[in-house]
């Protein structure tokens, strides 16, 4: 049996979907990208949504929009994908690392403060997995020492804690929908907010800093143009909007999915003691992005080259970025420096983990775990 580790939800609705766009003027930005970021404000009862081509354009694009850049330090968490920390440094400002907790893998609110200096002008949490961070306990925070809070939502569209749902305690939050995410259009992304300030600069920034965009200049009859600060192309166009559309419509459905493929995971799984799993914490609606497991890291490598001789697809989210050699070079850092997240970055196995995939399928891929460990050269 081969158990790939991921299948998108792409059917008919979508091609359909693509089909009207195909055959109208815009395949650009246009009508369709504004329906879906009307759409996408609404489902996350923010004002304002600004639709980009990944989410790492627009997490840059938020970070100049916001004035973060050279001088500034921006507090974040080593235990990501690259993208949260890269895009930092691309605006000249320092990532400053805070550890993680060792429960759920997000960044660890107890530690942030220590980390705060007089050069530290925003946060950048990661809702890590799906789950969220504690956003009334960060906001308290950023209110005390006047921060920014920029929103890492690329695992989670559907969360809530504490009745807080992203973007709400926050300057703007930041979706993606690459691939393999809960909602895809293969390369995209969006940013929320209720500043329409920020809002107005983001459309600017995400279209070379441009006062007005082709639908506009096309809508409205020819009108010369200015560029009125020095932005970037990251524009979402049509074609990835209308993708996003339909599956907007069965984002619940899509999650409740997850959330029984994740139980039926997680039964078979949580009597073996060769793994731990992340804590789902009281009073979280958690987006169920990924299933993930945490295995002993003297064993972890030669569990992943076994599921893949079984012909199971699996993936790393994530190894700590601290340790990554650029990271290494630029700061010195060395093995010791945030333990939790390298225990969880030497440590961690993606598992498949998608809405089509079949109960006899996750039963392989346990089976195949516990094969592992119960061999005659495991301890």
């Amino acid at each position: 049996m081969e158990v790939e580790f991921y299948k998108h939800n792409i059917g008919d609705d979508e091609q359909d979907s693509i089909s009207k766009v195909l055959k109208s003027r815009f395949i650009t930005t246009g009508p369709v990208t504004s329906e879906f970021e009307n759409k996408f404000a609404k489902y996350l009862n923010k004002k304002y949504c600004v639709g980009v081509s990944s989410w790492t354009a627009g997490n840059l694009i938020t970070l100049k929009a916001l004035d973060i850049g050279a001088g500034d330090e921006v507090i974040t968490t080593p235990m990501s994908f690259i993208a949260t920390s890269n895009t930092i440094l691309h605006v000249g400002a320092k990532p400053v690392f805070v550890d993680v907790d060792y429960q759920t893998g997000n960044i660890n609110l107890d530690l942030i403060e220590k980390a705060i200096t007089k050069k530290t002008k925003a946060i950048i949490p990661v809702h890590l997995y799906g789950q969220m961070c504690d956003m009334k306990k960060l906001n308290n925070i950023a209110k005390k020492y006047n921060l920014i809070i920029i929103e890492d939502c690329a695992h989670c569209i559907e969360g809530e804690r504490d009745g807080i749902k992203p973007g709400q305690l926050s300057n703007a939050a930041l979706f993606s929908f690459y691939a393999t995410k809960n909602i895809t259009s293969g390369e995209g992304g969006a940013i929320v907010t209720d500043d329409k300030n920020l809002y107005n600069k983001l459309k600017k920034y995400r279209m070379h800093g441009m006062s007005s965009g082709a639908e506009d200049r096309f809508n409205s009859g020819y009108k010369h143009w200015d560029m009125e600060l020095l932005g970037y192309k990251c524009n979402m166009g049509d074609l990835q909007a209308a993708l996003l559309i339909p599956q907007l419509k069965k984002i619940e459905k899509y999650w409740r999915s997850r959330k029984t493929i994740y139980k039926q995971y997680f039964d078979m799984l949580k009597g073996l003691e060769h793994i731990a799993l992340p804590t789902i914490l009281p009073g979280t609606k958690h987006a169920y992005h990924l299933f993930t497991i945490w295995v002993n890291q003297d064993k972890r490598d030669d569990l992943i080259l076994y599921l893949k001789e079984k012909q199971i697809g699996i993936t790393i989210n994530y190894r700590a970025i601290h340790l990554l050699s650029y990271y290494r070079r630029k700061y010195n850092f060395s093995p010791g420096t945030f333990k939790e997240s390298e225990r969880i970055g030497n440590s961690t196995i993606s598992l498949p983990f998608f809405t089509k995939i079949e109960k006899n399928e996750i039963e392989y891929v346990v089976k195949n775990i516990f094969s592992f460990f119960t061999k005659p050269n495991i301890n």
